[in-house]
């Protein structure tokens, strides 16, 4: 029997139950809504956890035009009076905000209105059977409306868009005698966007309007859910807002519904028969505490399937972090200073530190302070961690290898950044490397090393400290014309070569990482790169037939420590 296609990247929940695709039963977040009885109800979650596809399963639900076989085998099924009294009852008015953005307001505004003018457009049936007023319908028309034939500009003004979701209640609830449903997918992005570009408190004001009318004291809806990586705090948009109940990672309500847990993962590995790589899947998708349930990422373990099962013993590597930008860890990082270093080298390590969390932020708080970025990396799924009490301390940690490799990756940009404005050390550096001076290259690399963030042996591959200590290397001799990294030499490919025309000499240096610090483990570790140097005959590069010398070093690193050896 064919085996079901994995929904990789897919959040249309009429199109993964149509397509024969694997789907992990969350349809019990149906009843849990209703039941809770929440009038606006706020999902914050990271990126990658199911926010868009859970939305997009509530609007076939409870959507009047919604197809009801999709539930049939589901969970919510089970429940045939719940089902009867509320599944197909509603209008129900969908949008997701991603693709708000612009590098201006105008240019921002312009995709709110496209959003807003294409779901108005899927109501046109309202200007029929005359159940509306000249006046209504004229509101409606301003909507639609564009700036020719066959155009996608729609015209409408800003007061208008402002008021649309509302309207759309009022008219939809008209028309079929009941009251609406609303859900706003990505609802912070347009302003973490603005933050970026320069306009958040024209956006602000936007969105504020927006979500004011539609979601306060309107009669005419039966509730609404709203889902965003953070929880904007209610000064900012969401002000008077009472009928508001937000559900974060912090909550134990509903933190089931995001994300894979242990048993489900389980039964997608049995189902495409990798349970063998049990193991692999959690040491590098899971880890994320949500309350008090252990949680994988969903994009990951759905990503890492759908390769392993043609290759089945692919290596797990890092699909999140590529799946968008990582712009909160470089904030993070170039505001690191000397008193947030040791924190991060404890995380790098596998430790944790203590921090207290703050979820209701405005974006204009989160780049002032570096505790608030703390509480964003948090919230956004960058870090984990668990509370006791209500004190709001948590011990926070990096929770899989993953995200693990991403710091370390921003870490090492942060670390050659550094490095590259050192330019007294490099050219001592530099100076030595071409007369053959050991000690001084050994006393300027562990002198840098002192000053800066180490990677250190805990919960690191031993390829990925070489490579952390490849680039800082590249990143202090950058301003060097001819320095060549991994250039095809011999039998191989030489970590770094030094070609210096003034002096007739070159520098070849292998670097390899020492397990233990202790000077005799340091020099094997150089003895074993200088015997790959002359075992791959990295000397035979045609660069280097021009020049008189050729000096060979075997360099060993083990966190702060190098060592320097030359043939």
């Amino acid at each position: 029997m064919e085996k079901k296609r994995l929904p990789v990247g897919i959040d249309d929940f009429t199109k993964i139950r149509n397509g024969n695709y694997y789907y992990v039963d969350k349809s019990l977040l149906i009843k849990d809504i209703i039941k809770a009885g929440s009038e606006v109800t706020l999902f914050t979650r990271p990126r990658r956890f199911g926010k868009s596809l859970n939305m997009s399963m509530l609007k076939n639900f409870f959507s009047v035009n919604g197809d009801k076989a999709i539930f049939d085998g589901l969970e919510i099924s089970k429940d045939k009076d719940f089902c009867d009294k509320y599944m197909g009852k509603y209008p129900v008015i969908s949008i997701s905000l991603k693709n708000v953005e612009g590098i201006s307001f105008e240019g921002a505004k312009d995709a709110f209105k496209l959003i807003i003018g294409n779901l108005a457009s899927e109501f046109k049936f309202l200007r029929k059977d005359n159940l509306l007023d000249e006046e209504e319908i004229e509101k409606y028309n301003q909507l639609i409306a564009v700036g020719g034939p066959g155009d996608k500009v729609y015209t409408m003004s800003d007061n208008a868009l402002r008021g649309s979701l509302h309207l759309l209640s009022v008219l939809l609830s008209k028309y079929y005698g009941t009251k609406t449903v609303i859900l706003i997918d990505e609802y912070d992005v347009p302003l973490d966007k603005a933050h970026d570009n320069g306009y958040y408190d024209e956006m602000v004001e936007l969105i504020r309007g927006m979500f004011g009318a539609a979601l306060k004291t309107n009669e005419n809806l039966e509730f609404a859910v709203l889902t965003g990586c953070l929880r904007i705090s209610k000064e900012s948009i969401f002000t008077g807002l009472n009928n508001f109940d937000v559900r974060s990672i912090t909550n134990i309500e509903y933190n089931e519904y995001f994300g894979f847990t242990e048993d489900e993962v389980a039964e997608i590995l049995d189902y495409y028969e990798l349970s063998s790589r049990a193991e692999d899947v959690k040491e590098w998708y899971d880890g994320y505490k949500f309350a008090d349930k252990d949680i994988y990422c969903p994009w990951d373990v759905l990503k890492f399937c759908s390769e392993a099962v043609v290759q089945p013993d692919i290596l797990p590597m890092d699909y999140w972090s590529n799946s968008s930008g990582n712009k909160i860890v470089r904030d993070f990082v170039k505001l690191a200073t000397g008193a947030t270093v040791s924190e991060i080298e404890k995380l790098v390590a596998g430790e944790t530190i203590k921090k207290k969390i703050r979820e209701d932020l405005t974006y204009r708080d989160i780049n002032n302070d570096i505790d608030n970025l703390w509480s964003v990396l948090f919230s956004t799924g960058y870090l984990t961690g668990t509370v006791e009490g209500a004190s709001r301390i948590y011990d926070l940690y990096i929770p899989n290898l993953e995200v693990h490799d991403l710091f370390v990756d921003q870490i090492s940009t942060w670390f050659e950044s550094k490095v590259r404005r050192d330019t007294s050390s490099a050219e001592k550096f530099y100076n030595a490397a071409v007369t053959g001076d050991c000690a001084v290259m050994e006393k300027v690399l562990c002198r840098i090393l002192g000053k800066s963030i180490s990677i250190r042996d805990t919960f690191v591959s031993k390829d990925l400290r070489e490579n952390f200590y490849h680039g800082f290397l590249l990143g202090l001799l950058q301003s060097y014309p001819e320095v060549y990294s991994n250039r095809e030499s011999g039998n191989g490919f030489s970590d770094i070569m030094i070609v210096d025309d003034d002096s007739d000499t070159a520098a070849i240096l292998e670097l390899k990482y020492s397990d233990k610090d202790t000077l005799k483990a340091m020099e094997n570790s150089c003895r074993e790169a200088l015997d790959q140097i002359k075992r791959m005959k990295y000397d035979e590069n045609p660069r280097l037939r021009v020049v008189d010398r050729i000096r060979k070093y075997g360099i060993s690193f083990n966190r702060k420590i190098a060592c320097v050896r030359i043939e």
